[in-house]
């Protein structure tokens, strides 16, 4: 994850500034950019791998900057997303026939961004992203959606499976609730702190059916640590 490198293209400062610490703690390399033209500039410079693209930009919009980038043999094959506040039908069309390899309408939730990079990664650049993390003898396979502990299958609901992955992406590190939820629900999704306490639970008990060692590490008054087993 870490080669993959994220032009992130957003005029107002608290997104851009929050697009920044959610692709960087889920691997990715991000590039900034706070209107058009400099989006254009550092395409040129970065030669990033995608193109998380506003709709309403300064100087040079940014179907604009989609157009550009389609028409030019250099830069036609990079994949953009595209972010907007605009909700009507005719617009996502637009910028879908702009050359947009996808749409997401704010307010997003980040992890469902997360997720439609490593999608259109997987359609367009499937080299880029790793199918398969192992970490210890957990090993998470994100196309098949499915978890191994050593020999045996790992059954997990969706919020365990993207609670895992997520932690896999940082084995040792120790996460706050307020970062899980963050990274697993989104920024705009009111859930309680309490909610991840549940959901690590129902994780160990998962990962610890068949009498393994439990990988997850509670740090008092921080949080919790995905640990390889002693």
């Amino acid at each position: 994850m870490t080669s993959t490198r994220v032009l992130i293209v957003e005029d107002e400062e608290a997104i851009s500034a929050l697009l920044d610490y959610t692709l960087s703690k889920e691997g990715f390399d991000t590039v900034l950019a706070a209107d058009g033209e400099e989006a254009l500039l550092k395409v040129e410079e970065e030669r990033p791998d995608v193109v998380v693209l506003d709709w309403m930009l300064p100087n040079v919009s940014g179907i604009e900057v989609c157009r550009r980038l389609r028409s030019k043999t250099e830069t036609q094959n990079i994949p953009i997303i595209m972010l907007t506040a605009r909700t009507e039908e005719a617009d996502k069309v637009r910028g879908l026939e702009t050359g947009a390899d996808d749409y997401l309408v704010k307010p997003f939730s980040m992890a469902e961004l997360a997720a439609r990079i490593r999608a259109v990664l997987r359609r367009i650049r499937p080299g880029l992203v790793a199918e398969a993390v192992s970490f210890g003898d957990i090993e998470i396979d994100r196309a098949a959606h499915r978890v191994r502990r050593g020999e045996r299958e790992i059954h997990l609901g969706p919020t365990e499976f993207r609670l895992l992955d997520h932690m896999m992406q940082n084995p040792g590190r120790v996460f706050s609730r307020e970062q899980l939820l963050n990274a697993v629900w989104g920024s705009d999704v009111f859930v309680e702190a309490r909610t991840v306490d549940v959901h690590i639970g129902r994780l160990r008990k998962a990962l610890n059916k068949h009498g393994h060692t439990n990988p997850i590490r509670t740090v008092r008054s921080a949080g919790y640590a995905l640990e390889a087993a002693s």
